[in-house]
């Protein structure tokens, strides 16, 4: 009974990432961003890293309910073994570079991978974080969620 409530609660929290864009309270989103520009290494015709340029604001690695500052840097990470969904997601984020679009991606409740981190623009390259998924690589509609609200207020 307990695994069938949780399968519920999940389907209807997707439900809610599908209808409204965005989820509020106990938000599964690891990464809300607006990309500026990827670059595949070694090649973009078959990548094995990938650099994520932009503003970001991403999950709270201490509260499940909270994202930290939006904050200007880019995010690298390496395959995950799920190499194939993988590439198509970051195809997604190729596409949406540069466009103003903010997407959200990745997921802030997997344990078993280490988070993200955002690296500052003069960093350089190395030691890439494994890439996670969630449901996919979605484009944010509504602009009234807090961490959506700092990447679009975000001033350099």
């Amino acid at each position: 009974m307990k695994s069938i409530r949780l399968v519920g609660a999940t389907l209807l929290t997707l439900a809610g990432v599908v209808a409204s864009g965005v989820v509020h309270a106990s938000d599964m989103v690891g990464v809300y961003g607006r990309v500026d520009k990827v670059v595949m290494e070694p090649h973009d015709q078959a990548p094995q890293r990938i650099q994520v340029w932009g503003v970001f604001a991403l999950a709270s690695p201490d509260n499940g309910n909270d994202y930290l500052p939006a904050a200007r840097g880019y995010l690298y990470y390496t395959l995950p073994s799920n190499a194939g969904m993988a590439l198509k997601e970051w195809n997604d984020l190729k596409a949406v570079a540069g466009t103003g679009q903010i997407v959200a991606f990745g997921s802030r409740w997997s344990t078993s991978i280490k988070r993200a981190r955002l690296r500052k623009p003069d960093e350089r390259p190395e030691s890439p974080d494994e890439y996670w998924m969630n449901v996919g690589l979605h484009k944010i509609t509504r602009t009234d969620y807090a961490p959506v609200r700092a990447i679009i207020d975000f001033k350099p």
